[in-house]
């Protein structure tokens, strides 16, 4: 069915008045944007920006602007957290001495804060707690022969023999040496002739390698009766190769005692030292 010219007609003109004021000025821009030829011959201009341009372009500047800002906030917050001019950035006056004062305004900061979160945690940094006990330096120092520390130490029972003990030296079926140990408490034996009493030249044997000592010693009888006794003891000072009495190794760090008719060996030297006394 096709309409009347009537009813065209009002379909065209039933538009707002200013909708059709709006088209009539947007088709007059358009037409005059195509068709002007510009002026003095010059090339066309470009039409002036519309309102959503212009708004468009001051976001963008706003946004560029909060840019700048948040940038140069972010140098004045350093700044003022350094006291002045960011010192981060390396130069002449910022040192070691600056660095630390940093870390340590850092770790109290951090400390604070978590001391804030839960105050009934401990810092994390406690104060070392003084001691009071035994250094070991003074005893170092009055165990210490000609600046070598002698590594063994007499016993409380240490004492003098009251046998004239003896050590015969055999190489082989020679005799080629005798000692006699009864003068003092403790005889030191090894390679380092500073502090030993009886040297070893022998490759396998310590520098201190083991220690005769005599020690007091309470017994009883089969009468209940205590009687004491001065007796000889050797004691290996954790030598390399070990101390043998009757071609038997011996604990390390023990007393272990002797008797008369023993025989020592030290390491693998093959030298034999025979122990006895004059009533022997």
């Amino acid at each position: 069915m096709s309409e009347s010219p009537e009813r065209r007609h009002y379909r065209r003109d039933s538009r707002s008045p200013q909708r059709r004021e709006y088209l009539s000025k947007g088709s007059g821009r358009s037409s005059s944007r195509r068709r002007s030829p510009g002026v003095g011959g010059l090339p066309p201009q470009p039409p002036p920006p519309s309102h959503r341009d212009r708004d468009r372009d001051r976001g963008g500047d706003r946004r560029g602007g909060r840019e700048r800002e948040r940038d140069n906030g972010y140098g004045d917050r350093e700044g003022r957290s350094g006291g002045g001019p960011s010192r981060r950035g390396g130069g002449a006056g910022y040192n070691e001495k600056d660095r630390e004062e940093e870390r340590a305004v850092e770790r109290k900061r951090f400390d604070d804060d978590v001391k804030r979160d839960d105050p009934d945690r401990p810092s994390s940094v406690e104060p070392e707690k003084p001691n009071f006990g035994n250094s070991g330096l003074l005893a170092k120092e009055t165990n210490t022969v000609k600046g070598v520390v002698v590594k063994y130490n007499e016993p409380a029972e240490a004492r003098k023999p009251t046998k004239n003990w003896r050590l015969y030296v055999f190489k082989g079926t020679e005799q080629i040496d005798l000692i006699h140990i009864y003068r003092q408490s403790a005889y030191l034996i090894g390679r380092d002739t500073v502090v030993t009493d009886i040297p070893i030249a022998h490759p396998s044997c310590s520098k201190q390698h083991a220690a005769i000592q005599y020690r007091q010693i309470s017994e009883k009888n089969e009468f209940g009766d205590v009687t004491t006794s001065i007796k000889p003891f050797i004691i290996d000072l954790e030598s390399t190769n070990g101390t043998y009495v009757n071609d038997q190794e011996i604990p390390k760090s023990r007393y272990y005692e002797l008797r008369s008719s023993d025989v020592i060996k030290f390491g693998t030297s093959s030298r034999e030292y025979v122990l006895l006394h004059e009533d022997a």
